[in-house]
C-alpha cells in the first residue's frame, strides 16, 4: 500500500507534538510510517520541504469563513485570531511556519483576506501588503512566546514565581519601572494580551489608510 502525501504530513505533525522541531527527523518519520526512506523522499526531498508541507497544513482552517463585506478591522482581527489558534494547535507550530516561504492555496487565501480587507478600506498597495505582513509577524512572534510557556509542550520549563522573585531582587533601584509593572509583565492572560497588541496594530493602520 502506497503512502499518500497527506498521511506523511499528518504523521509529521504528530511527531512534532512529541518532540518539537528538533525532534522531528526524516528517519523518525519513515520509521513511524513503517516505510523505507526512498518512499518518504518521493513526497518530500528533505526536511525543509517537509516543514513547508506542514506549514501549509497548519493554515488549512484559517480565513475560510471571513465575510468580504465585513468591516476591515473585523476581518483582520478574525484572521489574526484564527492564525494564532492554528499555529498554536501544534507544538512549535509558529516556528514551523516562520521558517518557510511558501506560495500555496492556504497561504494565498489568508493573504487575500487581509490584503483585500485593507484595499477595500482604501489602503494603497504598499499599506495593504506591509500592513498584512505586520500583523502576520505579530501573530508569529506572539505564538512563539506563548508556545514556549505552554505546559502541554514545555511542562515546568518556566517558573513564574521564581521569575517574579528575580525581577523584584534586581529592580528596586536600577529598574523601578520594571518593578512597578511586574504584575502586568507576568500576567498569564494570553488572550487579553493578544487582543491588546492586535488592537494597537489595527489602530495604527487606521492612521495610514
Amino acid at each position: 500500500m502506497s503512502i499518500q502525501r497527506e498521511q506523511v504530513v499528518q504523521t509529521a505533525l504528530a511527531l512534532l507534538d512529541e518532540g518539537g522541531v528538533e525532534g522531528l527527523t526524516m528517519r523518525k518519520l519513515a520509521q513511524k510510517l513503517n516505510i523505507q526512506a526512498p518512499s518518504l523522499y518521493w513526497h518530500f526531498a528533505n526536511k525543509q520541504a517537509l516543514l513547508e508541507g506542514m506549514a501549509d497544513a497548519l493554515l488549512e482552517p484559517v480565513a475560510r469563513t471571513v465575510m468580504p463585506q465585513a468591516p476591515w478591522e473585523e476581518v483582520l482581527a478574525t484572521v489574526a485570531s484564527e492564525l494564532r489558534l492554528a499555529l498554536g494547535s501544534r507544538r512549535d507550530g509558529a516556528r514551523v511556519f516562520a521558517g518557510t516561504y511558501i506560495v500555496t492555496e492556504n497561504v494565498l487565501r489568508v493573504s487575500e483576506a487581509m490584503m483585500g480587507a485593507l484595499r477595500g478600506a482604501g489602503a494603497s498597495h504598499r499599506t495593504a501588503s506591509w500592513g498584512s505582513f505586520s500583523i502576520l509577524y505579530y501573530v508569529l512572534g506572539f505564538a512563539m512566546e506563548e508556545q514556549a510557556l505552554d505546559p502541554r509542550w514545555n511542562p515546568g520549563t518556566v517558573d513564574i514565581a521564581k521569575g517574579r522573585e528575580q525581577f523584584a531582587a534586581e529592580s528596586p533601584t536600577r529598574f523601578p519601572h520594571v518593578l512597578a509593572t511586574l504584575e502586568a509583565t507576568f500576567d498569564g492572560n494570553f488572550d487579553a494580551r493578544f487582543e491588546f497588541g492586535l488592537k494597537c496594530l489595527i489602530a495604527g493602520l487606521k492612521t495610514v489608510l
